[in-house]
């Protein structure tokens, strides 16, 4: 179907999206992650600073004990690097009840068995391992390298980044010296550790294969855990949570997937990002967000701005919001399209989650605004996620 004028293709472009074509950003704007089927099983399934730690500690308190890397030593070999690494990490088992019904009815539940790893990161017993791993467990048990076996408390997880923190007693604690994932190169030495199938204290060793990876959660609601290390150092099942050290020693990432129909594509968070959530899970029991309220948005490029007649060349319309928010207060609506954000053009989802992120909860964001032809500037008042 044709349509003459700007106002009947607009209208058709606002309706195309809306039935589902548009979807890039959900949540408010929160981080995505990779969620991967039950336990550990979904692992196989997947479709600039100076040394940051320091300055990460000083923008935002470290609790006692999470240590930051000694950026001079460099070069340890394999051996060394599991001796040293090694005996933080952690075998995961999980216990969970699944609810089904016969063809007659009856309610049944079955016990499923799970299996993953973590890393000690603080001395007072705090474990990093993924979501994924723990999510809806009845039980959680934890086997330390040296055969010390412990009961686990879920101090928090983080579905949107695949991270949980959980929480074990005991005296004398190894605990895992974590590094600057902002310092790692591609082609650098890369070493994974955990309880692959639940081969105790396994090593694998490779390299750093690329930076700043995707994987996707949900395609139509556009979550993807952003940000990842890819590597090729062999990843199974049961590595999920483990650790992915580099050559100093220290751990620069949490291992979280592989891509099932490759060899050799392996994807960690980098412990940066790990680091962060660790400090918000420890202190909040949850992750705290920025937050402005829209759950929908489709990316302008030049070529939809020329078939749609529209006076700009790139922005993000809004497909979805909530109405009770700071985008719904401001007084913006569906087909409104962002073109700038903190005075920072919006040519990508990217462009405006940084932007609400930089301005943080209780900040106030500066949206330029395409409706009807003419640019506007609205204000919003950045709020916590619900």
């Amino acid at each position: 179907m044709k349509f003459s004028g700007y106002h009947s293709r607009y209208k058709s472009l606002i309706g195309y999206f809306l039935v589902g074509l548009a979807g890039t950003l959900v949540g408010g704007l929160v981080i995505g992650s990779v969620f991967l089927g039950q336990v550990d099983k979904r692992i196989t399934s997947i479709s600039q600073k100076m040394p940051g730690a320091i300055e990460l500690s000083e923008a935002v308190p470290t609790p006692a004990g999470i240590k930051n890397s000694d950026i001079g030593k460099q070069g340890l070999g394999i051996p060394d690097i599991a001796k040293k690494v090694g005996p933080a990490v952690v075998k995961i088992s999980t216990l969970r009840e699944r609810v089904y019904y016969t063809f007659f009815f009856e309610r049944m539940v079955q016990e499923e068995k799970g299996l993953g790893s973590g890393v000690i990161f603080d001395n007072r017993g705090f474990v990093l391992t993924n979501y994924h791993v723990i999510e809806k467990a009845k039980e959680i048990g934890i086997v330390l390298s040296d055969g010390r076996e412990s009961h686990a408390t879920v101090i928090g997880g983080d579905y949107y980044t695949d991270l949980a923190v959980l929480k074990i007693e005991g005296e004398n604690l190894p605990c895992a010296v974590l590094g600057d994932s902002d310092l790692i190169q591609i082609g650098e030495a890369a070493v994974a550790i955990g309880n692959p199938f639940g081969f105790d204290n396994t090593v694998t060793a490779g390299v750093i294969s690329a930076l700043g990876r995707s994987v996707p959660l949900d395609v139509e609601q556009g979550i993807h855990l952003e940000n990842l290390i890819q590597t090729d150092a062999p990843i199974n099942p049961g590595n999920s949570g483990g650790a992915l050290a580099d050559g100093r020693g220290t751990v620069i990432g949490i291992n979280t997937a592989i891509y099932g129909e490759a060899q050799g594509i392996g994807f960690a968070i980098p412990i940066n990002t790990a680091r962060q959530i660790a400090i918000e899970l420890m202190e909040h029991g949850k992750v705290r967000r920025p937050w402005i309220g829209i759950t929908q948005v489709w990316i302008i490029t030049p070529e939809t701005a020329r078939d749609y007649y529209l006076d700009i060349d790139y922005g993000l319309a809004i497909a979805g919001y909530v109405r009770q928010s700071p985008t719904g207060f401001a007084g913006l609506r569906h087909g409104d399209i962002i073109v700038s954000a903190g005075g920072r053009p919006t040519k990508s989802v990217s462009d405006l989650r940084n932007a609400v992120n930089s301005a943080g909860i209780g900040g106030k964001l500066e949206l330029r605004i395409y409706r009807d032809g003419k640019i506007f500037s609205t204000v919003l008042n950045i709020t916590e996620a619900p």
